[in-house]
């Protein structure tokens, strides 16, 4: 078990205020320093198989090692919801709020392949919500892998990837592969190209801002019932309005769709969609800039 490294980083002035938060949370909520904190970005389809790029926007987890086989869970986005539950290898897993049944999994999967066994301190949180449209299940999932292993793991030490990227298919395989391996894998203003085996991959180019482009993400609101009729109607407002293409992100259930747009037409484009659901009395879609991003990475 290793001793806790860079536990300032709650009160680090120049660190991002997520990644400050997420380690001053887990002090607050488990009464020690994280050893590790990793952010892990949210991720989307391209529209064609197996291509796939993260956005600039991330989940983070900071881990705590123990050595008394407990696991001690928190979220700032389920206050009242923290647990304390055996790490066991086998059998049913303990009765936990529904927020963690997730960790607990990719926990018991990591403890199975030697990783943690003693237990962990853990605190998850997200920087958008499942309103937002984008998977947040996989990034989770990664941050909480990476921050674990490397929580447990040598001092200076990298997770291995590939074989966390294992892990999490075997231990949640109703989970999106691609999506995971996009967290893992990705490179700033590239797409990821899986292959018929997922650890085969290349990269190819994708940047929309180099070619006068920008790639947004329109979430619809509403009713649920309503929302695959309203995402056919922002796709054919937008494309009439000037959208390069239109596609799914990726993600269960669907709230929205990426659009690729020349710079020249952002603004028309917004304003169609808008006009169209403020006349028929519908919540307007809302509208997020996504830069193309790298991969989870250690923030301390």
């Amino acid at each position: 078990m290793t001793a806790p490294a860079g536990g300032d980083l709650a009160r680090r002035a120049t660190a991002d205020p997520l990644f400050r938060l997420v380690a001053y949370a887990l002090e607050a909520a488990h009464g020690r320093p994280p050893a590790a904190v990793w952010s892990a970005p949210h991720a989307f389809h391209l529209g064609s198989p197996g291509l796939v790029a993260a956005a600039g926007w991330p989940a983070a987890a900071a881990a705590a090692p123990r050595g008394d086989g407990l696991v001690r869970l928190s979220s700032l986005a389920h206050p009242a919801d923290g647990c304390d539950l055996p790490l066991t290898l086998s059998g049913p897993p303990p009765a936990a709020p529904a927020w963690a049944v997730r960790p607990y999994a990719v926990l018991r999967a990591l403890a199975r392949a030697g990783h943690g066994r003693g237990g962990t301190d853990l605190h998850v949180q997200g920087s958008l919500t499942a309103a937002a449209g984008l998977s947040t299940a996989e990034p989770a999932d990664c941050a909480v892998a990476l921050a674990v292993a490397c929580a447990h793991g040598p001092a200076g030490a990298e997770p291995d990837r590939e074989e966390l990227a294992r892990l999490l298919a075997g231990a949640l395989p109703e989970g999106d592969d691609a999506l995971r391996r996009a967290v893992l894998f990705a490179r700033p203003c590239e797409a990821l190209l899986l292959g018929a085996r997922a650890e085969r991959r290349r990269y190819v180019a994708f940047d929309p801002a180099a070619s006068r482009a920008r790639l947004v993400l329109a979430a619809v609101r509403g009713e649920p019932a309503d929302r695959a009729a309203e995402l056919a109607r922002t796709v054919a407002l937008a494309r009439r309005a000037g959208a390069l293409s239109a596609w799914p992100p990726g993600g269960r259930p669907e709230r929205s769709v990426l659009l690729l747009l020349p710079e020249a037409r952002v603004a028309a484009v917004r304003a169609a969609v808008a006009e169209d659901f403020r006349d028929r009395g519908r919540p307007v879609p809302r509208f997020l800039n996504i830069p193309v991003a790298g991969a989870a990475r250690r923030e301390h």
